[in-house]
């Protein structure tokens, strides 16, 4: 007995060091496609940051030099006013000098003591020639300061039109960007388009010989009991050979169709509102999407690439019949294929 048991050891031992390389292989590859997946996020994360922070960066230059032209605007206003008030203060001195030489004349000529009155308008006179040159030394000032202003306004101006002319290119760019991609994809929705309408042309010629199979707008429909059991999701055989002629003909589209046009084949599982009584399914979610499951695992097995072909499940949820008669619950048991965009 102990000698059976070592020879039985020593032919069960070269499996376990074979299966645990498997799964350390296995644990490799997929702590390497977690890496590249994260590397790619991680620098198209940086490349849209980097455009939202030179958005906002410019967004903030205008925001500023828009402050700072109503600043100027403000500043020049005041320079503007002072200005004005000091021209009237001239010009009512002018006009008080004025009415004192007039009055020295009327005293002149009564004879009344013209010497005293000469001398007291003469410092008088003397008195507003000095608020004057002072009066045009501030306007002189002021006038320097206003065309400094003029040519720090000119500069935000050009500082500001430049900012503009590069924000409409930006967004002219952005524009064009998505104009160009707009008219990329209506292209290759015409050209998805086109071939739909050829594969539904070709699938109405091998599938026009039954009646229980419905062309319903840009979907085929087949009633569940062509290609299932009652509460099955196993394919009976007429179910394959119906789908033998559908694997065919996507074969055939996918040497068709150009490689930069992303298509698929969705499979949609349907059931009626009765209630599952099946051990193997819980709910008529799980049913019909079993079966949907079960064409397009069929459809890979004959040669359809996974790619192209998506299966969905919708239980009792969208009747294309309403009401609960027998006849309608038939029809609202199918599996329907539609051809569409990925």
């Amino acid at each position: 007995m102990p000698a059976l048991s070592r020879r039985r050891r020593q032919e069960e031992a070269p499996y376990w060091p074979g299966f645990v390389d498997a799964m350390a292989q296995l644990l490799l590859v997929i702590t390497f496609l977690l890496s590249v997946f994260m590397i790619a996020q991680f620098l198209l994360a940086r490349e849209i940051t980097g455009q939202d922070s030179a958005l906002g960066q410019l967004r903030s230059q205008i925001a500023e030099l828009t402050q700072l032209l109503n600043l100027e605007k403000a500043a020049k206003a005041d320079a503007e006013a002072q200005l004005l008030s000091l021209t009237d203060d001239l010009n009512a001195e002018k006009a008080k000098s004025a009415g004192l030489l007039a009055d020295l004349q009327a005293e002149n000529e009564k004879g009344q003591s013209a010497g005293s009155i000469v001398s007291t308008l003469q410092t008088s006179l003397d008195a507003e020639k000095k608020i004057s040159s002072d009066a045009l030394a501030k306007v002189e000032l002021l006038n320097q300061q206003i065309a400094a202003m003029r040519r720090q306004l000119a500069q935000l101006n050009a500082l500001l039109d430049a900012a503009e002319e590069r924000n409409k290119a930006s967004e002219a760019q952005v524009a064009d960007l998505g104009k160009r991609l707009n008219t990329a994809l209506a292209q290759k929705v015409q050209e998805l388009s086109k071939y739909r309408s050829e594969f539904f042309g070709r699938l109405r010629q091998i599938l026009s010989q039954r009646s229980d199979i419905l062309v319903v707008g840009d979907r085929f429909v087949f009633q569940a009991e062509v290609l299932f059991p009652k509460a099955s999701a196993d394919l009976n055989e007429a179910g394959k050979v119906e789908m033998l002629k559908l694997a065919d003909a996507l074969r055939q589209l996918e040497r068709e169709i150009p490689e930069d046009i992303a298509w698929v084949l969705r499979v949609d599982g349907h059931t009626d509102s009765d209630p599952i009584q099946s051990p193997l399914f819980q709910s008529n979610w799980e049913l019909s999407s079993a079966r949907a499951i079960t064409v397009v695992k069929f459809l890979i097995a004959q040669g359809v690439q996974p790619k192209h072909l998506v299966a969905a499940g919708f239980g009792e949820n969208q009747p294309i019949v309403e009401g609960d008669s027998e006849d309608a619950k038939a029809e609202n048991r199918r599996i329907e294929l539609k051809l569409t965009d990925r």
